[in-house]
Parts: structure tokens; C-alpha cells; sequence
């Protein structure tokens, strides 16, 4: 059996969305759903999931182009897509987009699991690179910072509150990956001249920062301190 993984369901049928939810969360997966294409760019922008169980056939932007979408943004997301059993061009198109595999609708529940089960296997065979990261997106851990909303997110996909200032420096950071950086380099790089070298604001916001994306705070990983020398983001393989 894979490990839990986060799964998104998009599918406008709400009656087979809370079965599959349902059955999915009873195996340890993290479930999040969606109704259209538009609730599921939202949750992906958010925090691309390890694998979409996308419906071709809805209202407004299809499955098909809701894939191309995820292919291009979020590449380490696996893809499985729901078809009619008469709907071989889509299934043909799909595969071509770049879904891991497609099933036909009615299905047996044990079939699909099989199935995300067998795409999750490949992808965890395949792990991702950081250079693979959606664009406009920044890991820092377990945690997503938007460069284009500039918004932080948790490991759950929940936003977590940032100032101004914090999400200057983890974007000074995320354009600086594995290279230290002093503190008259993180000031110039953000812009705040009015910040004082001498005052350790900085470390003061190094220090909130760590107790919203470190797993402990204690014993930083992802932002480094480099004694005498300044602070170092850490981009780590993508989990």
C-alpha cells in the first residue's frame, strides 16, 4: 500500500464527490475536493496536490483543459482522469496532455484506488527537483510562499499570516537559494533602508519566521543562521 498522500477530487456530480472523499480519507489520504475548474486552480495554487482525479465531461472549463493547466503549473502533480466509456478521443487527448492514466465512468472503487495507487508509486519513483516548483511558487520546507499573491501556506494548504515585511525577506531568500546572505544584503535586496544593521530587526524577523515554517524552530533547516556571516535559505528537494 503507497503512503498517505494529498488528493484533489474535482468533479461537478456532488453525490460521487462525497463517496469518493469519503472513501479515500477511510484509506489515510488527505482529500480536498472541488466543483469546477476554478475552485481546483485555487486549491492548487494554493499547494499543488500529489495527485488530481479530474472529470473530463463538466460545465464551463473541461477536465482537459483544467490538465493542460496542472501539467504546466504544478508538473509533480500524477493525473487521472474520469471519461465515459464512449469518450475514446478525450482518453486519447488526455494521455496526450499528460494524465497519468484515465477511467472510465461507471467504475469499480477498488479499480480507481488501484489505479492512484499505481500513478502515486511512479511518482514517488520520480521525485521532484525544487527547479520543478509551479511558477510564482517558493518551498520553504514544508511550506509555500506565493510570489504572486504573496501569501505564505502551510503544509495544509491553510494560509498563514505574514507582514510586509516577512514576505519581503523570504522573497529576498527564495531569489537566493544555498547562499548566504548579511544583513546589509538582505536590506538592500528588500529594499528597507530604514531597517537598522545595528537594532537586529532582522534577526527578530528571521526568529517569527522560523515559528511559521520550521518544523522546530529550535534547530532551523530551512533558514540557516551562518555564524558570523548572515542567514542561508536552504531549498531542499521538494516532498
Amino acid at each position: 500500500m503507497t503512503a498517505a498522500a494529498r488528493l484533489l477530487i474535482v468533479d461537478d456530480e456532488p453525490e460521487l464527490v462525497e463517496v469518493l472523499q469519503e472513501y479515500f480519507t477511510g484509506l489515510g489520504h488527505a482529500v480536498l475536493t472541488a466543483g469546477n475548474a476554478m475552485q481546483a486552480r485555487v486549491l492548487m495554487t494554493a499547494q499543488p496536490p500529489d495527485l488530481a482525479i479530474l472529470d473530463i465531461r463538466m460545465p464551463g472549463e473541461d477536465g482537459l483543459s483544467l490538465a493542460r493547466w496542472v501539467r504546466e503549473h504544478c508538473p509533480g502533480t500524477g493525473i487521472i482522469m474520469l471519461t465515459t466509456a464512449a469518450q475514446v478521443i478525450d482518453r486519447v487527448v488526455g494521455l496526450e496532455i499528460g494524465a497519468d492514466d484515465y477511467l472510465g465512468k461507471p467504475f469499480d472503487m477498488r479499480e480507481l484506488q488501484a489505479r492512484v495507487s499505481s500513478v502515486l508509486r511512479r511518482r514517488e519513483a520520480a521525485p521532484q527537483s525544487p527547479e520543478q516548483m509551479p511558477p510564482g511558487m517558493a518551498a520553504f520546507g514544508r511550506c509555500r510562499l506565493n510570489l504572486v499573491a504573496r501569501k505564505l501556506y502551510g503544509p495544509d494548504g491553510s494560509e498563514i499570516a505574514i507582514t510586509s515585511m516577512e514576505y519581503d525577506l523570504l522573497q529576498v531568500l527564495s531569489n537566493n537559494p544555498n547562499r548566504v546572505l548579511n544583513r546589509d544584503q538582505l536590506m538592500e535586496h528588500a529594499h528597507h533602508k530604514d531597517w537598522d544593521v545595528f537594532d537586529r530587526s532582522i534577526d527578530l524577523r528571521i526568529m517569527r519566521l522560523r515559528r511559521k515554517i520550521e518544523p522546530d524552530p529550535t534547530k532551523p533547516e530551512v533558514i540557516k543562521t551562518v555564524r558570523g556571516a548572515g542567514y542561508m535559505y536552504v531549498q531542499a528537494r521538494r516532498d
